[in-house]
């Protein structure tokens, strides 16, 4: 074991603060001290086999019923991956995708009842006027194309900038979850009139639910769930607690995972661990009334992309863990989940030296991750 070159800190209170009307208890903490931290590549017993290596900025996967995968790029292609020979397809019909800055084809969801409606789910950049904002779409996948592709959700206004669109994409209870970066626009994401910054709680057919909390109240968007987020990019469902976790970017430093309550206000920009890219600071430090504080903070910035959580017995001892991707630190960071809160961090694929855009646990209970050059991974027992 050695020191740390990240200092990975976990909050010592963590109260659920939230916005107008809504009152959440206040909640544990993971733990009262930092995670230890093993050494860096890829850990005895487990080897990485590269699945695919000519993809082109692979951005989100999930897998279908029949095991095989779905990955985007983000220049605006859907693949299908065969589960066995992982022979790729392109799957044609997709809406028009602006491919700019940051943006572009990113993250892709299948409906849970996929086996009986064949829908699918796409998050995306869409152009309009020379500015740019993040669109869900749904569609049913028939054969290799999409068929009855419609709009559910664009994120409202429209920016110049190209950085910043959010874009994760999961299901819990029937409902759709959605991600939205502050587009580069931060005070936005203290805003309830604007979509900068939120998370969007939705219905599977783009409807609003009634039980939003701030569907009655005057000039806030009906479709929001939480705010005060900088660019939420990775978002898992807690496997016993069944809380949904997002994983979102800070500047320089300040890379957060919190716990989503309804109406929560996550801080952004008000508070943060992180700051200016200049070296100044950000906000008002880092604790304010009615903010919540993160579960988990890194400083400096691990570049903190998708995530999901494993429970299984494929990997000896790592049941149950939060894994998160790393963009910036080039790896999988896998955090231990322990009855008094969280254990050690152990990196995984730091040895490769690329930029990890996405990890999800397959059906057959092995790891799977998306590397931003070019690659699909498999995280193998031996």
């Amino acid at each position: 074991m050695r020191t740390a070159l990240v200092s990975l800190v976990i909050s010592l209170a963590v109260a659920a603060c939230t916005g107008p009307g809504v009152e959440v208890p206040p909640r544990a903490s993971l733990t009262e001290a930092p995670a230890t931290i093993t050494a860096p590549g890829t850990p005895a017993g487990i080897a990485m086999h590269t699945l695919l290596d000519n993809l082109d900025q692979p951005w989100g996967m999930d897998f279908l019923p029949d095991g095989s995968l779905l990955v985007t790029e983000l220049e605006g292609s859907l693949l299908r991956v065969d589960g066995s020979t992982f022979a790729n397809t392109a799957i044609a019909g997709l809406p028009e995708v602006t491919a700019t800055g940051q943006g572009g084809l990113m993250d892709v969801l299948v409906h849970p009842q996929f086996a009986s409606n064949q829908t699918i789910y796409l998050s995306y950049t869409v152009a309009q006027d020379r500015k740019y904002s993040t669109r869900v779409s749904r569609a049913r996948l028939v054969g290799d194309a999409l068929v009855d592709v419609e709009s559910l959700f664009t994120a409202q206004p429209f920016f110049s900038q190209r950085r910043h669109f959010g874009s994760r994409l999961l299901w819990d209870n029937g409902y759709l979850f959605i991600t939205v970066g502050d587009r580069g626009n931060r005070d936005r994401a203290q805003d309830l009139d604007t979509h900068n910054g939120k998370v969007i709680r939705l219905h599977d057919d783009g409807r609003v639910p009634a039980d939003n909390p701030f569907v009655d109240l005057a000039d806030a968007l009906p479709e929001i769930w939480t705010y005060g987020h900088r660019n939420p990019q990775g978002m898992a469902k807690h496997p016993v607690s069944a809380e949904i976790w997002v994983a979102e970017h800070g500047p320089r430093g300040g890379d957060e995972v919190n716990a989503l309550a309804a109406g929560t206000n996550y801080g952004w920009p008000v508070i943060t661990y992180g700051k200016e890219y200049s070296g100044g600071n950000i906000g008002v430090g880092t604790h304010a009334d009615g903010m919540a504080q993160p579960l988990i903070y890194w400083v400096p910035s691990i570049g903190a992309a998708g995530m999901d959580f494993y429970s299984g017995d494929a990997y000896p001892g790592w049941s149950p863990s939060l894994l998160v991707a790393g963009l910036k630190l080039t790896r999988i960071s896998r955090l231990e989940l322990t009855d008094s809160g969280l254990g050690a961090e152990t990196r995984l694929l730091s040895d490769l030296k690329m930029r990890i855009r996405d990890v999800q646990l397959g059906p057959d209970g092995l790891i799977y991750a998306l590397a931003d050059g070019s690659r699909l991974i498999r995280l193998q027992p031996e």
